[in-house]
């Protein structure tokens, strides 16, 4: 079974969400995705200063076996983007949840995360796709 931190908000795609305090959410791709995938060479993020809409593509990730689009979970405008990743791709598969971010937003609307999965049905989720 794959890592599902419970503090997080999930979407179908298998992309997460995390809020800090000050309403910055920052987004990645889940454990059960960048499993996937397998070993991850190429990540695209979007431009700073763009605005992402949940549930639309932001992005793409790229294994040696496939390519995969990356979708928001939230709507806000790109404030920071892991460039990390430009050069260590592999950052995806080895912490997906901390160092393997792909981008932060400023949240447009904190009231969209109501729409978003819990732990629990993200769980429930990713095993119906097993």
């Amino acid at each position: 079974m794959s890592d599902i931190p419970a503090d997080l908000k999930y979407i179908e795609t298998h992309q997460w969400v995390r809020v800090a305090d000050d309403g910055t959410a920052t987004v990645g791709i889940t454990d059960f995705a960048q499993e996937q995938l397998g070993d991850v060479v190429y990540i695209g993020v979007p431009d700073l200063g763009v605005t992402v809409n949940g549930g639309e593509e932001a992005g793409v990730a790229e294994s040696v076996k496939s390519a995969s689009d990356v979708f928001s979970p939230v709507t806000g405008e790109v404030i920071e983007v892991n460039e990390s990743l430009e050069d260590e791709p592999e950052k995806v598969n080895e912490d997906p949840y901390g160092d393997g971010w792909l981008f932060k937003v400023r949240l447009a609307d904190k009231g969209e995360l109501d729409g978003l999965m819990d732990a629990t049905a993200y769980s429930e989720h990713v095993a119906a796709e097993e």
